[in-house]
């Protein structure tokens, strides 16, 4: 059995690798901050990043003009440039505005050109990652905001800085810098145009651990809770605790900045979390996958294709298992694998089956919650065969095992 599917587990192309080797290097090496920022920005280089000289706002706005153009295989004039800008700047857009531009399946936003005719401005490319054009600067300074700050290393995605990395000296602890990206928030990633609050994912580093967490993690939340005398009182999570180490398909922990880099920040490794293994929620949140999951997500596409490809359909080859543990996420990796499993082509229907009636509704409303109506319950058999036969209808179908095995008993 283990053989059969040793193929899954050793697919150079997997976001998660399947094993990673760490780097070897003297356990007494002494490096600040200034030093790992610099080796940093070496090796995305050496990974294909380019490194323009960006230290302020209108630089980055300048880039950006350029890097879009090239996204959308044009030359945009200043009249519309300036009409993008209305459409992707400016005060009225919050943070949760401009992940939802970012998170959404159509990423463009629409303007009249000089000609009269109206055009997609496309931000990110997620049917072809490899359009997209990666691009890493440091020491960028706002202006405008409350304190002044400067940003140690920021990832640009297409002209737009969509990761940013914060970074500390070996032997400091790692919560000083994600406190640090909090006074960030605070005191300037809104200044300017806010650019800055298109960031979808930081990493903080102090060389020796790395983590990264999705942009509205960054914010101590506060939640509504009803105290003994029924009272609604304030109360803050500790969203550090939502802070993620990545690892190898094995999980293995990759926790050194070196290794970390050449895994997690590779280009194409980088895109498909941007693009495919997050999830922004009906309650504005941006969740993104764990790396655990994202594997898990992977292998099961990877049998699916596989099987398709062999023709293996109505055989214990197409099949397999994951194996997660309670707490573990299983149902967002489901939802994440229902969804992309849907778009390949060949598949007609997407069915999730659960083995009691409690399930299906619990897996019903988590589904609505990261994407309202993407997915089709039902009550009894009879609108489970009609959902089954509707071919442009019900891609994603979540139900019992009792009402499979009834529509099965009736219909051979």
């Amino acid at each position: 059995m283990a053989e059969q599917y040793k193929i899954i587990a050793e697919q150079d192309n997997s976001t998660v690798v399947a094993r990673y080797e760490t780097s070897k290097r003297k356990g007494d090496c002494y490096q600040s901050e200034a030093e790992l920022e610099r080796w940093l920005i070496d090796q995305l280089q050496l990974q294909g990043y380019e490194y323009p000289r960006i230290r302020n706002e209108q630089e980055l706005l300048e880039n950006l003009r350029v890097q879009l153009g090239k996204a959308n295989d044009t030359v945009y004039s200043d009249a519309e440039w300036k009409k993008i800008l209305k459409e992707i700047a400016g005060d009225t857009l919050t943070m949760e505005d401009k992940a939802a531009m970012i998170q959404r399946a159509n990423t463009a936003v629409v303007i009249e050109r000089d000609n009269g005719i109206n055009a997609n401005v496309h931000l990110v490319h997620k049917d072809n990652i490899f359009k997209n054009r990666l691009q890493v600067i440091n020491q960028y300074v706002p202006e405008g905001g409350t304190h002044s700050n400067r940003y140690d290393v920021t990832i640009l995605v297409n002209g737009l800085p969509l990761v940013h990395i914060e970074l500390k000296k070996r032997g400091v602890s790692i919560r000083e810098a994600f406190n640090q990206i909090n006074r960030y928030a605070r005191d300037s990633f809104w200044a300017g145009e806010g650019m800055f609050n298109y960031i979808q994912l930081f990493i903080i580093s102090n060389g020796t651990y790395t983590k990264y967490y999705s942009n509205t993690t960054r914010y101590a939340r506060e939640k509504e809770a009803a105290d003994q005398k029924g009272k609604k009182v304030k109360t803050q999570s500790n969203s550090f605790e939502f802070t993620s180490y990545w690892s190898d398909a094995e999980n293995n922990l990759v926790c050194d900045l070196e290794d970390f880099t050449k895994t997690f920040l590779t280009q194409r490794t980088l895109l498909n979390i941007l693009t495919k293994y997050c999830v922004f929620n009906v309650e504005q949140e941006l969740l993104v996958m764990r790396p655990y999951q994202i594997a898990a997500t992977e292998r099961i596409l990877l049998r699916i294709k596989t099987a398709l490809n062999h023709r293996w359909q109505g055989t214990k080859k197409a099949g397999g298992y994951i194996w997660h543990t309670t707490g573990s996420g299983k149902t967002l990796t489901s939802f994440k694998t229902a969804q992309l499993a849907s778009k390949i082509d060949g598949i007609y229907k997407v069915v999730f089956i659960v083995d009691r009636q409690d399930l299906d509704y619990q897996t019903m409303k988590e589904y609505d919650r990261f994407c309202p109506n993407c997915a089709n319950g039902n009550t009894n058999s009879t609108i489970l065969l009609g959902q089954l036969r509707k071919e442009k209808e019900s891609k994603i179908i979540i139900t019992t095992i009792q009402k499979m095995a009834s529509l099965l008993r009736k219909k051979k």
